[in-house]
């Protein structure tokens, strides 16, 4: 499906097809039948803030509330976890599972965290997390993304990959292409791509990357919340989706839940 991505080392890909490998990964039972729905599916893409809002409030369950709006049926998070300390869920797990229809993909590292470097990916409870698993990225400060695969209710099987970049143009550059990489090495699957790329220059930098071998979803402006300037949040497809639709969810209560809004595309396996 990719190409050979320049510039990136044997060692680098190496160590990322490893990590696709890794005992540490998590892998379920109970897959179900290989025949794939074309049924249109939803994903989203999210930056909480750790839950907390605009109006400096941390409330989690707001943020429950704005992912029940989008109804997506998959969703990559970021800032998912407290930055610091124990870097407990900023969405509780017993508040998930009682106040949402949502699982989040195990990734099995502290108790009281939901993600890695605060990415975590939300699929629907009647869909079947077949793998999930932490991507290591290069970093100046602490980055990461998170992947699962994932069978849906309606039989489509994908692969999401969340991330949240870093602010550095040149260590965004070089993350894109570890994740690339990582993509190329890994078993042949429906892929998506999505996360706060904090990238503000279009067709520039990551975006370029990544726009070689995946096509964006054109949701729009989703920061910051009350006067969205930048398109920081993306969406990315490979050409074995049709997307149908896409945007930003600009809701008041998504304004007023996290300094992004949630964006959002849905689309239909080819």
């Amino acid at each position: 499906m990719l190409q050979n991505i320049e510039g990136t080392s044997s060692i680098l890909s190496a160590k990322y097809t490893d990590a696709l490998v890794s005992p540490a990964a998590t892998r379920h039972d109970g897959e179900m039948s290989s025949s794939s729905s074309r049924s249109p599916l939803r994903i989203a893409s999210y930056n909480i803030r750790k839950a907390i809002g605009t109006d400096r409030r941390r409330n989690p369950e707001r943020v429950l509330a704005v992912l029940e709006e989008i109804d997506a049926d998959i969703i990559a998070l970021q800032e998912a976890d407290r930055r610091f300390g124990t870097r407990e869920a900023a969405l509780p797990p017993l508040l998930i599972e009682r106040r949402s229809d949502y699982q989040p993909a195990p990734l099995n590292l502290q108790n009281d965290s939901i993600g890695w470097h605060g990415n975590a990916i939300f699929v629907r409870k009647s869909a079947t997390i077949t793998m999930s698993d932490i991507i290591h990225l290069p970093c100046l400060e602490p980055r990461g993304a998170v992947m699962a695969e994932v069978t849906l209710a309606g039989g489509a099987k994908l692969r999401l990959l969340g991330m949240h970049l870093d602010l550095s143009g040149l260590w965004r550059r070089k993350q894109a292409n570890a994740v690339l990489q990582l993509v190329k090495d890994a078993p042949d699957m429906p892929t998506l791509l999505a996360g706060d790329l904090n990238e503000w220059r279009r067709d520039r930098g990551c975006l370029d990357d990544f726009g070689r071998h995946f096509d964006f979803a054109p949701c729009g402006r989703s920061f910051p919340s009350r006067y969205p300037l930048g398109q920081l949040d993306q969406i990315m497809m490979d050409d074995r989706f049709e997307l149908l639709n896409c945007g930003v969810h600009d809701s008041p209560l998504a304004r007023r839940a996290s300094d992004h809004l949630p964006i959002w595309a849905d689309l239909r396996l080819k």
